[in-house]
């Protein structure tokens, strides 16, 4: 029994310790773990009110005493408590917006001077580009003169083979002429079976080297008599010549202005001996010339060889004259 007793005051005193130990060592914890939040939140309010004294904001009347204690914080909330019982509504105060500065002259020559550094870049540029298109512009004049020249060397080229050409497209008209025409002396006649009008008929003879025929003589006038007859039979087809009175009624002129001193013209037919003689011509066959200043050029029958006067616009054979 004593043994128990004096077990037990040796064992107690030891619990009961060890258990006032661990109760202060959890106090001791919590007080440091508090503190260490107490100054973590100190520490965040006032990084917040110099955040808010940055951007030109209001602080709040809770951030006024960041390094407050919990009893500070307590009291403020009692007092808001408080009033929000008795009813009172204090009015909302509006954020105060601190008024942007106003430019300093130094400001407005900072300005000024860059606005007219990006105009002077933008005038060079266009300085620059202008120049790009004054090269490009004399590029292309000095390629147009090329051209120019060019193209007056292939006129000049062309207007030779032309000429050429011509020449011989006479040669050759003239050579055909006489090699399948008729010739008579230094002439040789030609006959076209194109129905032209007489000035028209005269460009293709000379185009051909030649003229329309012109006869000049009773002896030239008997070739190219048998020539159209042997050509044309057994037809009778006019034929122009290249005769004409166009400058002055009854004033007939060749071709190459030379005035005509033989003629060959139409007479109607003797009438025919009888008991009562008709001395009225032949309504078809009349004598020519009879058109006036209606009909001013000539051409030959083919199957007579007289002359007869037409209108100058009617298409009809003609026969071309070369140089033999």
């Amino acid at each position: 029994m004593q043994a128990a007793w004096l077990l037990g005051a040796l064992v107690v005193p030891q619990l009961l310790g060890f258990s006032h130990g661990a109760r202060g060592a959890e106090r001791e914890w919590e007080g440091g773990w508090g503190g260490a939040q107490e100054e973590e939140r100190e520490r965040e309010a006032l990084m917040l009110k110099h955040l808010q004294e940055a951007l030109g904001l209001p602080v709040r009347r809770g951030d006024q005493n960041p390094e407050g204690n919990s009893e500070g914080r307590g009291a403020w909330a009692t007092e808001e408590n408080g009033q929000g019982e008795e009813g009172e509504e204090e009015p909302t105060s509006t954020p105060h917006v601190s008024p942007s500065p106003s430019p300093t002259p130094e400001d407005a020559i900072t300005y000024i001077l860059g606005r007219l550094a990006g105009l002077d870049a933008g005038l060079h540029q266009v300085h620059v580009r202008l120049h790009t298109l004054d090269t490009r512009v004399a590029e292309l004049t000095r390629g147009l003169r090329q051209l120019r020249e060019v193209a007056g060397d292939t006129r000049d080229a062309v207007q030779a083979l032309q000429e050429a050409q011509s020449r011989a497209e006479r040669d050759h008209g003239r050579l055909e002429g006489c090699l399948k025409g008729a010739r008579l002396g230094h002439k040789c006649f030609l006959l076209s079976r194109d129905f032209e009008a007489q000035a028209a008929a005269q460009a293709r003879c000379v185009a051909r080297g030649g003229s329309l025929a012109q006869p000049a003589d009773s002896r030239q006038m008997e070739t190219l008599t048998r020539y159209l007859r042997a050509a044309l039979a057994p037809y009778n087809w006019p034929v122009w010549l290249g005769v004409h009175d166009r400058r002055a009624e009854g004033l007939y002129l060749f071709e190459n202005g030379q005035r005509v001193s033989f003629f060959a013209w139409h007479r109607a037919p003797s009438p025919e001996p009888g008991p009562r003689p008709s001395a009225a011509p032949h309504p078809l066959s009349p004598n020519q010339p009879n058109g006036g200043v209606l009909e001013n050029c000539v051409a030959q029958a083919s199957d007579d060889g007289s002359w007869w006067d037409h209108d100058c616009d009617r298409r009809l054979y003609y026969v071309c004259e070369f140089p033999y």
